[in-house]
């Protein structure tokens, strides 16, 4: 299966007709998930011993990116699944993991918190021991498809071990689990990123992912480089998105006068040179950080941290003079690009945000411990 053939057809069908909507309304892109299911999308990750498509980070790459480039909404849904499906591929049970390779299973992480903000590897968020269950108790502050998954890859403090925290598959209709509100914000309007809270959540004692007090080392060994690498992808997709759209407009848009286009323009080349030069980094960046991944390389970790703030900053620099070099024409919401500014702004501020990545990144080359 080549995905991005696969792609193809589902965005003609779902993905481009219906995301002005998807954004509009902040409708979850329903529709689209479920031909990514139908379509093995869902299952890229899985392993071929459980029916699913066995490819790996890289592939999950091109797939978000070019979702992004129509719908960052729906990309940012799928990058979610691709984390979770990465940690259940590990420790997760094989129903559900075949449900994921079936394309009949939608996961996603539950990892921030209120108390801890940003710091999503620190949850404050409890697990208590009842006879064989567990009882859960937490004030998770963003769940990208909150009510959506069908389970949450979900962060506590440990049950009785040491270390940061414990990894739970959680049932997304659980008892317990309740919506303080809905979203309805600035970008990714899409794709259900809400609070949820637990009160009182009982779950079998053996939904624990890994061993109880090393969620940490989940979270830092495979859901950050997975997380880093998929959003730095939505950011360059963003990015692709928003500059096929402004290049498409100022070659096509005429000064009838003058006989010329705006794309006669010095000033409005140059700009647009200057966003192909990001974003071509960006992307140089993730190719090279999915590389350093694969080969298991000494400077695995810098990129990790590198690739999604340098993605994330980008996108904001390139769909920002997209909206300059576009003019008034680029506030029309048919014309898609103020939906992917306003799509952009998202990532910068996404927990690990851009501020606490430069602060890890100061700490790594200057030698010092992250944490």
């Amino acid at each position: 299966m080549n995905p991005l053939e696969v792609l193809a057809g589902i965005e003609t069908q779902t993905l481009q007709p219906l995301a002005q909507r998807t954004d509009a309304e902040g409708r979850f892109p329903r529709e689209t998930i479920s031909a990514l299911g139908e379509t093995g999308l869902l299952g890229l990750v899985s392993a071929a011993s459980v029916g699913g498509q066995g490819l790996g980070l890289k592939e999950a790459a091109q797939v978000v990116s070019r979702i992004a480039q129509t719908c960052p909404s729906t990309a940012m849904v799928v990058c979610m699944h691709y984390c979770a499906t990465a940690v259940l591929e590990q420790f997760g049970p094989e129903s559900v993991r075949r449900a994921i390779a079936n394309g009949k299973h939608l996961s996603t992480l539950a990892f921030s918190e209120a108390d801890s903000r940003s710091h999503f590897w620190a949850p404050t968020g409890t697990a208590r021991a009842d006879g064989s269950n567990v009882v859960l108790d937490a004030r998770k502050s963003w769940v990208t498809s909150a009510f959506e998954a069908d389970s949450y890859v979900w962060s506590s403090k440990p049950l009785a071990a040491e270390g940061a925290s414990t990894l739970w598959l959680v049932d997304a209709k659980s008892d317990g689990l309740s919506q303080p509100g809905r979203f309805d914000g600035l970008g990714l309007r899409g794709n259900a990123s809400t609070p949820i809270t637990a009160k009182d959540v009982r779950i079998a004692a053996g939904a624990r992912l890994g061993e109880d007090g090393k969620g940490f080392d989940t979270m830092m060994g495979v859901v950050l480089p997975w997380f880093s690498v998929l959003s730095a992808a939505c950011s360059t997709g963003l990015m692709e998105g928003a500059l096929s759209r402004a290049i498409g407009h100022v070659s096509q848009t005429r000064h009838l006068h003058l006989d010329s286009s705006l794309a006669d323009l010095p000033t409005v080349r140059a700009y647009l040179a200057k966003a192909r030069i990001k974003a071509d980094m960006a992307q140089a960046l993730l190719d090279d950080t999915v590389a350093a991944i694969g080969a298991g390389r000494a400077d695995t970790m810098l990129r990790v941290l590198e690739v999604k703030a340098a993605a994330a900053e980008s996108a904001l620099e390139v769909t920002d003079i997209a909206m300059r070099v576009c003019g008034g024409a680029a506030f029309r919401k048919e014309a898609g690009i103020e939906r992917l500014f306003r799509d952009a702004r998202a990532s910068s501020v996404m927990a690990p945000t851009s501020d606490v990545l430069y602060d890890f990144i100061g700490k790594a080359i200057t030698g010092l411990p992250l944490f």
